[in-house]
């Protein structure tokens, strides 16, 4: 008897089963809310990041100014170039030199260039290109060619005579053969189209070479 009820109060004094503990499931809840708000305080805290300092980061001044003295610097240096207008004779091109833009690509030089030989001539020069012609764009092709988009009175201002067709046409293409020796020949588009002419008298359906039995040498 004796020996039964003390087996029995043993019995009786085993401790629960762990995995009938209510306590694991109460830390992992907890542990689930102290994620969540973990992630929340991330959340805010990138938020206000974005809102205070992003904009800061931004505008500094130290990503600009390395760009902005390199343009200027570009811009301050230039070259001697020669460019072409007609001459007393009205009948061919006379050279001048002049000084241009530097252009650290040949495509960047090809535009100053360009520019420049589209640009009214000063002085008692008489420019070869119409007033009003515009540069729309420039592109050098693998095998050495330019390509030249004109606008504005490239066309509209053409007198219509073949002689003035000609030096128009070819104090573009000489300006650029003789100053960028790598050109090999220059085809004149306008308005980002190929034409037959400007005028009806020179080829443009094709790239242009070097003509340098247009220009006489200046008697001044």
């Amino acid at each position: 008897m004796t020996a039964s009820s003390d087996s029995s109060a043993r019995v009786e004094q085993v401790p629960p089963d762990a995995s009938s503990d209510p306590r694991p499931w109460h830390k992992s809840r907890r542990g689930r809310w102290i994620a969540i708000a973990g992630g929340l305080l991330l959340f805010i805290l990138g938020i206000w990041l974005a809102m205070t300092k992003l904009p800061r980061w931004l505008t500094t001044p130290e990503t600009t100014a390395p760009a902005a003295s390199a343009t200027a610097g570009s811009e301050a240096r230039r070259i001697q170039a020669v460019l072409f207008h007609v001459a007393e004779d009205g009948t061919s091109l006379v050279g001048a030199t002049v000084a241009v833009p530097y252009g650290s690509t040949t495509v960047d030089q090809l535009r100053y260039l360009v520019d420049a030989q589209v640009r009214p001539a000063t002085g008692s020069a008489h420019s070869a290109v119409p007033e009003g012609t515009t540069v729309r764009a420039v592109f050098v092709t693998g095998d050495h060619e330019a390509y030249v988009d004109l606008g504005g009175a490239i066309v509209t201002g053409q007198s219509g005579g073949s002689q003035n067709e000609a030096l128009t046409v070819y104090a573009i293409v000489n300006a650029i053969t003789v100053n960028l020796p790598d050109i090999t020949a220059v085809q004149i588009l306008v308005n980002g189209k190929e034409v037959d002419s400007l005028a009806g008298h020179i080829d443009l359906r094709h790239p242009l070479t070097k003509a340098l039995d247009w220009i006489t040498k200046d008697t001044h």
